[in-house]
């Protein structure tokens, strides 16, 4: 697998004209190894799977806030959700572990991901993501995000996680 690189990550938002600020910090596996801040809100980003791996789902959630994966089931009407593989993300997204990224959705062609957010996070602030780097945070305005995902042909789904 070829994983995908920062500059697939840079091209979309130079197209699209979305203005970002780009920060460089060491690898960032986990949301617990963030010891840095960055203006706006840092969030994390799990990629979910149901349990007949028929449905996957990206969250993107504050950094600070625990899933509550039942609970989120049970919002999606699935019986059960779990992580997704190693495998998954290659496939899906194009990532290895501990890089998952929205920008990652470019790549799924046959709509096998959707895009939940927090309701909780605040659409009047940045957000940031890795760029396909686990050692770079990009932020850019939380409309700017929505935008890139239409442009990936992924719509944001709020719930309450």
């Amino acid at each position: 697998m070829v994983f995908a690189k920062e500059e697939d990550a840079y091209k979309w938002l130079d197209k699209l004209g979305i203005s970002y600020q780009s920060y460089e910090h060491q690898a960032i596996t986990t949301a617990h190894e963030l010891t840095l801040s960055f203006p706006g809100q840092q969030v994390k980003n799990l990629l979910l799977k149901n349990k007949k791996k028929s449905q996957f789902y990206l969250l993107v959630l504050s950094i600070d806030k625990q899933a509550d994966l039942g609970s989120l089931a049970e919002i999606l009407g699935e019986k059960r959700l779990s992580f997704a593989s190693e495998k998954d993300l290659e496939d899906l997204l194009h990532v290895p572990a501990g890089t998952v990224t929205p920008f990652g959705l470019q790549f799924d062609q046959e709509d096998k991901v959707q895009l939940l957010v927090d309701d909780e996070l605040d659409r009047s602030q940045h957000i940031g993501f890795h760029p396909f780097s686990n050692s770079t945070t990009v932020m850019l305005a939380y409309d700017d995000f929505d935008n890139l995902m239409e442009n990936f042909k992924h719509s944001i789904k709020l719930v309450s996680c």
